[in-house]
C-alpha cells in the first residue's frame, strides 16, 4: 500500500514555482537525489523521478560524515542530528537562532529587532544555524531606521541591532549555515556586502533629499495609475479634493493641510528609494515631506495613507491617515466599478475587498459620520469625463451593494455577530457604517431579552400589512392619519400612544441612543397588540382602512429606521 502511495504523494506536492533537471521530463521544487523509505527496519520500495527508494541519505554538505544509513525509522531523527549535524525541527531553529542572537546583542548592551517574518525565512534557510553579530560603518545610522532596517532585512537576510533606549546600533545579526574556521573572514565577507547595500541606500537619500516635491509631481503624470483612468498625477488631483470633502465631513481640524496630503500622497512613488524598496512608499513621503518642511499634519497622513493593509492590521492612529486612506481607497474603487472591473469570486486584482473593508474599519475606528452614497458620488464627479463602461448611477449602486456586503462579512466573521440580526440591520440602511454598527449592538442586546421574539412578531405584522400593500393604495399611504377616522377605542389608544412616543423616538434617533429606542418599541408594543387584537385592519370601509393603513405606516416607518423586522425569522 506504501509502495503505491508514496510516489503519488510526492509527485502530487505542489509549489509555486517547479524545475526540470538532466533530461527527465519530472518537474520538482529541487532535484531529488535520494530518497529515504522505510517502515520500521525494512525499505517501502518505489522509484520516483528515476530515483529508487532506499536507507541512504545525506547530511550536511561541511559537517556531515558522508552518506549516511538509516537503519530504521525509528532511528531517523536522532542519525539525522548526530552523523547529519542537521537540526530538523524549525522550532529548535528558532530557538537556537534567538537564544544565541540574544546572547550576542546582551554582551554589547543590545537587543536584536526581531522580524518574525524573516526570522521564519531564516530558519527555513539554515540547516545547522549559526547566528553571528556584523558590523556597519557609524555614518550609515544617519539614514533613517526604516531605511536601513529594510536594506539590511530586503537584500541580506539581516537582523537590526538597537540599544536600551531604541537606537539603532552600528551592527548587525546574521545566521550562517556553517561552523566557519575563520570567523573573522566570514564576518568580513557579509560587512563587505551588507556595506555596498548600505552605499546605494544611502546614495538614494541623498539624492531625493536633493530632489523637490514639485520635480516628483511632474514625473506623476508619466506614471500610469489604470490605463482608462489617467496618470497617478490625475489620481493625486482628485486626492487633494476628495481629502478636503472628507476632512470636512469628518470635522478634521486642518482641512486644507489634507489638500496638500492628497497632492503630495504619491510623490515618493518616484522617488529613487522607493524605487528601490518598493515596501517603504508612504513612509519615504513622510519622511521627506519632514525634511522638506511640510506640516505634521501631512507627514502623518503621508505615512498612514495604505493603512490598514488588511483585516489584521493596524488602522491609521491619526485622523490625517484616516482621512487619507479613506480618500486613496475610494478613488480607486470608485474607478474599477466604473469600468466594470467588479471582483468575482476568483479574482480581485484591485484588492477592492481590501480596500472596502479598511474604510468601513477606519469609520469604526474613529467614529466617523459619513453618508457613502454622498462619499462615493464624490468621488465619482472628480473623475470629470471619463469614458465609464457602466452609467454612473448603476456603478455606485453596484459598490454601494460591494460595501454592504463586505460590511456583513466584518460584523459576522469579525465581531461575531448572528447573521440574521446583521441583515436586519443593513436591511435598514448602511449607507452610515458607524450608525449601523451601534444599532446592530444595540439589536443584538435586545435580542438577549426575554420579550424580544413577542415584540419582533408584533412588528413584523405591522411590516408585513404595509410592504403587501397594492401599489394604487401604497401612494395613498403616507403615515398621515385623520383623527376624526379614529372609530375604535383601540384606533385611538394607538394613536395616542404614536403621538406619545414619536418626539422621543426622533430625539433619541437625533441623539444615536439606539438602545433606548429598542425599549421604546416593548413600550408600544401592548397598543400595538391590542390594535391587532380588537381591530379589523383591513375594514370594507375604505376611509377606516386607509386609516388604519396611514396608523401602521406611521409606526412602521420609524421602525424601519432601525431595522428590518421581516430578515428577522421569528
Amino acid at each position: 500500500i506504501l509502495a503505491e502511495l508514496c510516489p503519488v504523494i510526492i509527485s502530487g506536492l505542489s509549489f509555486p514555482k517547479n524545475m526540470r533537471w538532466g533530461s527527465g521530463s519530472f518537474t520538482y521544487a529541487r532535484p531529488i537525489h535520494w530518497l529515504v523509505a522505510l517502515l520500521d527496519e525494512k525499505i517501502v520500495p518505489f522509484t520516483v523521478a528515476g530515483i529508487d527508494s532506499g536507507r541512504h541519505s545525506q547530511g550536511h554538505r561541511v559537517h556531515s560524515c558522508g552518506r549516511i544509513e538509516i537503519p530504521s525509522a525509528q532511528e531517523y531523527f536522532n542519525v539525522i542530528t548526530k552523523e547529519g549535524a542537521i537540526t530538523l525541527s524549525s522550532a529548535e531553529r528558532v530557538k537556537r537562532i534567538t537564544e544565541e542572537g540574544d546572547r550576542l546583542a546582551r554582551a554589547m548592551n543590545g537587543r536584536i529587532l526581531w522580524n518574525s517574518d524573516l526570522l521564519t525565512e531564516v530558519q527555513g534557510l539554515s540547516e545547522h544555524p549559526v547566528p553571528i553579530i556584523g558590523d556597519i560603518q557609524r555614518k550609515y545610522l544617519e539614514l533613517p531606521r526604516e531605511v536601513l532596517l529594510t536594506s539590511m532585512e530586503t537584500h541580506q537576510k539581516c537582523f537590526g541591532v538597537e540599544d536600551n533606549d531604541g537606537n539603532l546600533l552600528p551592527h548587525f545579526l546574521t545566521v550562517l549555515n556553517i561552523d566557519p574556521k575563520h570567523m573573522s573572514t566570514v564576518k568580513q565577507g557579509w560587512e563587505r556586502v551588507l556595506t555596498a547595500r548600505l552605499e546605494d541606500a544611502r546614495f538614494f537619500w541623498e539624492t531625493d533629499l536633493a530632489t523637490s516635491f514639485d520635480d516628483w509631481l511632474k514625473a506623476l503624470d508619466d506614471v500610469i495609475f489604470l490605463a482608462p483612468l489617467g496618470s497617478m498625477g490625475n489620481k493625486t488631483r482628485r486626492l487633494e479634493k476628495l481629502a478636503h470633502f472628507i476632512a470636512c465631513k469628518a470635522n478634521h481640524p486642518k482641512p486644507e493641510e489634507m489638500k496638500r496630503a492628497g497632492r503630495l500622497s504619491k510623490a515618493d512613488l518616484v522617488s529613487g528609494m522607493v524605487g528601490e524598496f518598493a515596501s517603504l512608499q508612504g513612509i519615504m513621503g513622510s519622511i521627506y515631506a519632514g525634511k522638506k518642511g511640510e506640516s505634521g499634519w501631512v507627514k502623518a497622513a503621508l505615512r498612514e495613507q495604505y493603512m490598514p493593509a488588511g483585516p489584521e492590521t493596524p488602522c491609521p492612529s491619526t485622523i490625517c491617515g484616516a482621512v487619507l486612506s479613506m480618500a486613496d481607497k475610494a478613488d480607486t474603487m470608485v474607478g474599477c466599478f466604473g469600468l466594470n472591473m467588479i471582483p468575482t469570486g476568483a479574482a480581485d486584482p484591485y484588492a477592492l475587498r481590501r480596500c472596502a473593508l479598511g474604510i468601513i474599519r477606519i469609520i469604526l475606528e474613529f467614529k466617523l459620520r459619513i453618508d457613502l452614497a454622498e462619499f462615493f458620488a464624490e468621488a465619482q464627479d472628480l473623475y470629470g469625463e471619463i469614458q465609464w463602461k457602466l452609467p454612473a448611477d448603476e456603478a455606485l449602486q453596484k459598490l454601494l451593494e460591494f460595501v454592504s456586503l463586505r460590511a456583513k462579512n466584518y460584523f459576522v466573521s469579525h465581531k461575531n455577530h448572528d447573521v440574521v440580526l446583521v441583515d436586519a440591520v443593513l436591511a435598514a440602511g448602511a449607507e452610515d457604517i458607524w450608525a449601523a454598527n451601534e444599532r446592530l449592538e444595540a439589536l443584538a442586546e435586545f435580542s438577549r431579552k426575554p420579550q424580544f421574539e413577542q415584540a419582533v412578531l408584533t412588528f413584523k405584522r405591522a411590516s408585513n400589512i404595509i410592504r403587501k400593500l397594492a401599489p394604487e393604495d401604497s401612494e395613498r399611504i403616507t403615515g398621515a392619519y385623520r383623527a376624526e377616522l379614529l372609530a375604535e377605542q383601540a384606533d385611538k389608544d394607538l394613536a395616542a400612544k404614536l403621538e406619545e412616543i414619536a418626539p422621543r423616538f426622533d430625539a433619541l434617533w437625533k441623539e444615536d441612543k439606539f438602545a433606548e429606542l429598542f425599549e421604546l418599541l416593548q413600550e408600544i408594543r401592548p397598543v400595538v397588540d391590542a390594535f391587532f387584537d380588537q381591530v379589523m385592519v383591513m375594514s370594507d370601509d375604505r376611509n377606516l382602512r386607509e386609516n388604519r393603513l396611514n396608523l401602521l405606516k406611521f409606526l412602521v416607518d420609524r421602525l424601519g429606521a432601525l431595522a428590518d423586522f421581516n430578515a428577522l425569522n421569528i
